[in-house]
């Protein structure tokens, strides 16, 4: 790795690093934030909610903005852009006002994970590009599961403001590191916003996300819930037709016929789904249920955050030389057992003996996988399309996380307890083993993909013209996992 390769891997590593601390960081704070600020149940909902409502529905313009602009511009505009919203929701005088920055740091964090993560594809190649997700996917999940024990610290010693304060120290960093990162020379010039298409996937991924957030408090027979879900699933519709007929289109859907994209992405729905309900559930249990405090409720999801930060790398460059449906089949299997041990869990509770068992095979099986599913997916997809690419496997990760969060209530059957909580890691590990199944089924190993040369918009400019085939495995894997 020379001195260029190292420069990119960190500053992917760290521009993702804020995105997924700042999403897991929040909830143990939420409490003391309403305290000050009032609002109630209403207030944390939306402090969370806010985030994920923007991160979601802008996050394919975003990947789609990087490909055209270069990755380096975007992360730039991006770090700006969390680092200043970050200060707002620090001095933030009233909820209203935290929930707008929110908003904002939901736009600026769409548009860190998707260029980070095609800056490294478009540098690194075959094994190595391999062991640098694993790397980056080894520090970043140490960002997202560690954040509530740092956030836990943070609010019980100098306050929950200094949540998003912290975000700037690794924010400035990252601007320093980026200064040594030049995009590659591009071959055409960027085309033209595909702005139809911008507006209706906004809308068709912020509608049902709105309508799953709000169902919750309002039911899905309230107006605000039900017209934005059909208008949004409208508008979805809408934006597969006008992609398929548009002359520069924003997503092309070839990407869809690459074997290992679609099917990574089906297993990506599955495992995100149970990762966003399992480790959630864990906390609220411990705390509601058993009684811990927050710092001891993010000390238990720590070993999960070690266990990645050791393997991960490892894994990622067993995958770029073996191929990862291995990996991601046996992952999720461990995974699943890890969810099954939990089932353990009874009066009188024993955290050593009943649920860190489970937690660590659930770590473990979580490390086996991540990298893999990340390397497969985006290294079956060419450098020019590598930002759209990864911002579909992000949307589809964050939606399917928001999809099984939104039926929290509907699984525990309205209030958490131990019964509750025994259908929710039973749902968890069908997930994971779904999952593991897709995995097995359609990952292959493959080089990347040369899609139809077609003209299109943000990032899309086609500089292959060869065609995808579902019979990839039949390639020479000389190029990734």
């Amino acid at each position: 790795m020379d001195s260029r390769q190292r420069a990119v891997l960190l500053v992917a590593i760290l521009a993702s690093f804020v995105s997924f601390l700042d999403g897991s960081i929040v909830n143990v704070a939420l409490p003391a934030i309403t305290d000050e600020l009032g609002g109630g149940v209403v207030t944390q909902q939306w402090t969370l909610d806010a985030y994920l409502l923007t991160l979601g529905s802008l996050i394919l313009l975003a990947g789609a903005i990087s490909d055209s602009f270069g990755r380096v511009r975007v992360l730039f505009v991006g770090l700006i852009g969390f680092g200043a919203a970050s200060l707002a929701c620090a001095i933030a005088p009233t909820a209203g006002f935290l929930i707008g920055a929110r908003g904002v740091q939901g736009f600026a964090a769409a548009l860190l994970v998707p260029s980070s993560l095609a800056l490294i594809t478009s540098t690194f190649s075959g094994v190595a590009q391999a062991k640098a997700i694993g790397r980056w996917t080894a520090w970043t999940g140490v960002s997202f599961i560690a954040g509530p024990t740092l956030g836990g610290v943070l609010v019980d010693t100098i306050g929950w403001r200094w949540i998003f304060a912290i975000n700037v120290v690794p924010i400035l960093v990252t601007l320093f590191f980026l200064r040594r990162v030049h995009d590659p020379a591009r071959t055409s010039a960027p085309n033209r916003i595909d702005v139809v298409g911008a507006v209706l996937v906004a809308l068709g991924l912020g509608g049902p996300v709105f309508a799953l957030i709000e169902q919750g408090r309002l039911g899905w027979d309230s107006p605000a819930v039900f017209l934005p879900l059909i208008v949004g699933l409208l508008c979805f519709a809408g934006y597969l037709v006008w992609e398929r007929r548009a002359a520069h289109p924003m997503l092309p859907l070839e990407l869809f016929s690459v074997r290992n994209f679609a099917f990574g992405n089906i297993a990506t729905a599955f495992i995100y789904s149970a990762l966003s309900l399992g480790p959630l559930v864990v906390t609220l249990f411990v705390q509601q249920v058993i009684g811990l405090s927050a710092i001891q409720a993010g000390l238990i999801s720590l070993p999960v955050a070690l266990i990645s930060l050791f393997v991960a790398g490892p894994i990622g460059t067993l995958a770029g030389r073996y191929g990862s449906r291995i990996f991601m089949t046996v992952g999720p299997l461990i995974a699943t057992a890890g969810f099954l041990v939990m089932l353990t869990v009874r009066e009188p509770f024993n955290v050593w003996l009943q649920l860190l068992p489970g937690m660590l095979l659930f770590g473990l099986g979580l490390s086996i996988t991540v990298s893999p599913l990340t390397a497969a997916v985006l290294g079956s997809i060419e450098p020019a399309h590598s930002g759209i690419a990864s911002a579909v496997n992000n949307a589809v990760s964050r939606v399917a996380g928001l999809i099984a969060v939104a039926f929290v209530g509907t699984i525990v059957g309205g209030q958490l307890g131990y019964d509750g909580f025994h259908r929710v890691v039973l749902v968890a590990a069908a997930l994971m083993a779904l999952g593991a199944v897709a995995s097995f089924i359609g990952i292959r190993r493959a080089q990347p993909t040369a899609l139809p040369t077609v003209e299109s918009s943000p990032g899309t400019a086609s500089s292959g013209t060869g065609t995808s085939s579902a019979d990839s495995s039949a390639a020479p894997a000389t190029g990734t996992a």
